[in-house]
C-alpha cells in the first residue's frame, strides 16, 4: 500500500490530462456533431454530400493516425502549413473525428422521429427551426443516449492515444512508473482509475436515462 501511495502523486497528475481532454472534446464535439448531422440532412445536395464526405473520412481512418497527421504532416502541407503545440493538436484530432461520431448519432435520432410531428408542427405555424427546438431534438435527446453513452465511455479510453505526441496523460504517467520501478502496480492502478472515470459516467447516463423514462410515463 505504501508503493501505491507514493505512485499517486504522478497518476493523479496525469488524470488530469487525460480528463481535461475528454471534456473539452465533448464540449466541441457535441455542438459540432448537431451542426454536421443538421447539415447531413438538409436539402442542399452540395452541403450534405461534403458532410456526408467529411464523416466518412474521419470514421474511416484512425484516430491515432489523424492525430499525427494534425501534430506532424500538417506544418508541410502547402498553403495551410499550421504549427500546432501538442494539447491543441490532439484536441482538433479528438474533435474532428469525434463530431463525425456524434453527427452520425444525431441524425439517426432525428430521422427516429415520425414525419407527422413535422407536418403537424407546420399546421401550428412553427418555422423548422422552432419544430427542432421544442419538438425534434427533445424526443431525439431521449432516444439517443444509450448510443452517445458508449462512445462517451469510449472518449474516455482513447484519450490515452495522447501518449504518441509524448502528452503525460494518464497512461504516459503509468508507463514511466512501470519503466522505472519495473513493476506492473501503476498499470494495475491507472486501470483502477479508468473504471472509476467509466463508472461515473455510466452513472450519470444510466440516472438520465431513467429520468426521462419517468417524465415518458
Amino acid at each position: 500500500m505504501d508503493y501505491i501511495f507514493s505512485i499517486l502523486g504522478p497518476l493523479i497528475t496525469g488524470t488530469g490530462v487525460t480528463l481535461k481532454m475528454f471534456l473539452v472534446t465533448i464540449v466541441l464535439a457535441v455542438p459540432l456533431g448537431l451542426a454536421l448531422a443538421l447539415a447531413r440532412i438538409s436539402h442542399w445536395p452540395l452541403l450534405s454530400g461534403l458532410v456526408n464526405a467529411y464523416i466518412w473520412l474521419m470514421r474511416g481512418t484512425p484516430l491515432m493516425l489523424q492525430m499525427l497527421f494534425i501534430y506532424f504532416a500538417l506544418p508541410f502541407v502547402p498553403v495551410v502549413g499550421i504549427r500546432l503545440p501538442d494539447f491543441p493538436a490532439a484536441v482538433v484530432a479528438f474533435v474532428l473525428n469525434y463530431a463525425a461520431y456524434f453527427a452520425e448519432i444525431f441524425r439517426a435520432g432525428i430521422q427516429s422521429i415520425d414525419r407527422g410531428q413535422y407536418e403537424g408542427a407546420k399546421v401550428l405555424g412553427l418555422t423548422y427551426a422552432q419544430t427542432m427546438r421544442r419538438i425534434v431534438l427533445p424526443q431525439m435527446v431521449r432516444r439517443i443516449l444509450p448510443p452517445v453513452s458508449n462512445e462517451t465511455i469510449t472518449l474516455v479510453k482513447d484519450t490515452s492515444l495522447i501518449y504518441v505526441l509524448a502528452m503525460n496523460d494518464l497512461l504516459r504517467a503509468a508507463r514511466g512508473i512501470v519503466q522505472r520501478d519495473f513493476t506492473t502496480t501503476p498499470f494495475i492502478v491507472a486501470a483502477a482509475f479508468y473504471l472509476a472515470m467509466t463508472l461515473v459516467l455510466t452513472w450519470g447516463f444510466q440516472y438520465l436515462e431513467k429520468r426521462y423514462d419517468v417524465h415518458d410515463q
